[in-house]
């Protein structure tokens, strides 16, 4: 008996230890005051600044959403610009508290570097851009190309797949971050550029002559992109993911950043759990009852922050397409909040 009840106060003891754990960096985020968001160099679109130092774009979008529900202020969040090659080792160490940098989820990275990705913001796919007077009109016609990529990303075994699966040569040129892979292919070093389509908008704009350049048609692998976290704190990780699906369901519910004070007032049962007057589900993440009021009155539900950062008003004209609801035909699905 003796024996059993120590093995039963060691559990609660590990119970204790391992809920300290958990709670440790919503903690240490509050104490801080703000939250520390890993983006891109400059991506247009998703995470780019301007020359007085102003953040916009998808990725920062979403970390400005955490910060609306933590705190009920968007604007207690910090960016720190990361390249491929050091965004992941920022998150281990900790200094960064989310990784929000057009980052596509596999296996590998899943599994083996101490992390976890929260959800998917945006579904997307590799390709090409070529200049036209290449006369290409597809990526199956790129044999014995030349190729700028960036290192430390998912597009390199992406290309080599391609032109192994397709019989095709090439010679890749690589280089450390996305600029310098963009200003190579500008000047000529080489004769297409690859990265994910979205990124391929975005980076289009940076050419000196844009419409000179098309991207090809051919989509060759799927890169889900989304937030990462650190493993070992399943609020944080709740947080974060709950963050993205409670903007997903706004969506769906017509919830918006424009209505959100009449729906307030919503007879509607899923409504009236999603924003807080009824049940008390922001408690399970240690956030208070208005956790999505917060989110969709200081930035809005998932559309409007796609539309407003790359939607087909914006300069790179991403239409919704995977990224439309899945009421509309699309992949973005959240679980309920119920």
């Amino acid at each position: 008996m003796k024996r059993l009840l120590s093995t039963f106060a060691l559990a609660g003891a590990l119970g204790l230890a391992a809920a300290g754990a958990q709670a440790a960096k919503l903690d240490q985020v509050k104490a801080k005051g703000f939250i520390q968001c890993g983006v891109s160099q400059g991506l247009p679109g998703f995470s780019s600044p301007d020359d007085k130092g102003n953040w916009t774009g998808l990725d920062v979008d979403f970390c400005r959403a955490v910060a609306a529900a933590v705190f009920n202020d968007a604007t207690k969040v910090k960016f720190t610009p990361l390249s491929a090659k050091d965004r992941f080792t920022a998150l281990q160490s900790g200094d960064i508290d989310i990784l929000s940098r057009n980052t596509t989820w596999t296996i590998s990275r899943d599994t083996s570097l101490g992390l976890n990705f929260t959800g998917v913001t945006y579904y997307d796919g590799q390709g090409f851009i070529i200049r036209k007077d290449k006369k290409v009109n597809s990526a199956l016609e790129l044999s014995g190309a030349s190729v700028c990529t960036q290192t430390g990303t998912t597009t390199e075994q992406n290309v080599a797949d391609f032109f192994r699966a397709n019989n095709m040569q090439y010679e890749v040129i690589a280089f450390a971050t996305a600029d310098e892979a963009v200003k190579a292919y500008d000047a000529g070093r080489c004769d297409v550029f690859t990265t994910d389509r979205s990124g391929l908008a975005a980076e289009r704009l940076k050419l000196t002559n844009p419409d000179d350049h098309i991207v090809l048609p051919e989509i060759i692998s799927k890169e889900p992109l989304g937030p990462v976290v650190s493993h070992g704190d399943d609020q944080w990780f709740d947080i974060v993911k709950w963050v993205l699906f409670a903007q997903v369901n706004a969506e769906e519910l017509g919830v918006t950043s424009k209505n959100i004070d009449e729906m307030l007032k919503s007879a509607n049962p899923e409504v009236k759990r999603l924003v807080g007057t009824e049940g008390k589900f922001g408690e399970g993440l240690g956030l208070g009852n208005e956790w999505v009021v917060q989110i969709v009155k200081l930035v809005g539900n998932y559309g409007e922050m796609y539309d407003r950062n790359v939607g087909p008003d914006t300069p790179l004209k991403l239409a919704r397409g995977t990224n439309a609801l899945w009421t509309k035909g699309g992949l973005q699905y959240a679980p309920p909040i119920r």
